[in-house]
């Protein structure tokens, strides 16, 4: 493969111009707005999509995801925009078209595109433009349009200084209907997040409402150990598998699931309820905040 070296060992060669994407080597490419970086892998290839969280750290950075995917055997694409701009840019778009025209994805048997939030839209919006390819979306947008979406005023700043006017998918409600295996995995108590989920629905999507995992329900999903069975899941069965449900289970153990859990107890404000959750939380860890929270029971006087 022709390549030009670009410094530190651990960044793959940056692909010539004129040269065709390989499966079987590292590489990256280099636009303006955009960028990928591919690591080979023995099985299917993941290709994953930067979200909020990623792009406050400066470009080089790994692709999201790189360890876990890289772990589970898979080759890895990062699809890596340089703003929070939705992946609305004039680069990202064309850099995968590219991609599919020159036959790189056909040389895997199966492919699965994943992000979350921002990444989750870019995800299925892109996704059509790869055929038979799987998607993975967590906590995903269906658009910042406030014309198409005016439930939506999460991200306010980033929103304002991106593009949600010019037509190309800016409505992933319309392209989501055009994939063949879609998984959404989404927070039913957060409004937006579930909003968002009832505009993709569709009998091509398999919807997973895992509540009290807010809208970095990613983080629950990791920390839980569930990612990677879900990715697996996926990407050889077109669906999560019970590998999957079983590490879910962790989620009481995590401190985020916790604390949503006891700040939705608590906002139903029944007392007895209140207590219980508390003792249950307390035995498995010494949240602070629950604490705080029995204690502002407590001195509130209710029974």
């Amino acid at each position: 493969m022709s390549a030009v070296s670009d410094g530190p060992d651990d960044l793959p060669p940056l692909l010539a111009p004129d040269a065709a994407a390989d499966a079987s080597h590292r590489f990256r490419v280099l636009r303006d707005r955009a960028a990928l970086w591919f690591e080979p892998g023995d099985r299917a290839l993941i290709v994953t999509f930067d979200n909020l969280a990623t792009i406050d750290h400066p470009y080089p950075r790994s692709p999201w995801l790189k360890n876990l995917v890289q772990d589970l055997g898979f080759a890895l694409l990062g699809v890596q925009s340089f703003a929070k701009d939705w992946y609305r840019n004039p680069d990202a778009v064309p850099l995968v078209r590219q991609l599919e025209a020159d036959g790189f994805f056909a040389r895997f048997d199966r492919v699965v595109f994943i992000g979350a939030s921002m990444g989750a839209f870019a995800a299925i919006n892109m996704a059509t433009l790869v055929p038979g390819v799987s998607v993975i979306a967590l906590s995903p947008q269906s658009t910042m349009s406030r014309k198409i979406a005016p439930f939506e005023g999460r991200f306010g700043w980033a929103v304002k200084r991106s593009d949600w006017t010019t037509p190309h998918f800016l409505d992933a409600a319309e392209t989501v209907r055009r994939l063949d295996r879609v998984v959404v995995l989404f927070d039913g108590r957060v409004n937006e997040d579930r909003l968002h989920a009832a505009r993709l629905a569709g009998p091509n999507v398999q919807m997973l409402r895992i509540d009290h995992t807010t809208h970095e329900a990613v983080r629950v999903v990791l920390k839980c150990g569930a990612l990677g069975h879900l990715i697996a899941g996926v990407a050889e069965r077109g669906q999560p598998g019970p590998e999957f449900w079983q590490a879910m289970r962790n989620r009481r153990t995590v401190r985020k699931w916790a604390r949503a859990f006891f700040e939705q107890v608590t906002a139903e404000g029944h007392p007895a309820r209140i207590r219980a959750a508390g003792a249950a939380l307390l035995r498995q860890d010494d949240y602070l905040f629950v604490h705080r929270g029995l204690k502002r029971l407590a001195n509130s006087g209710i029974d």
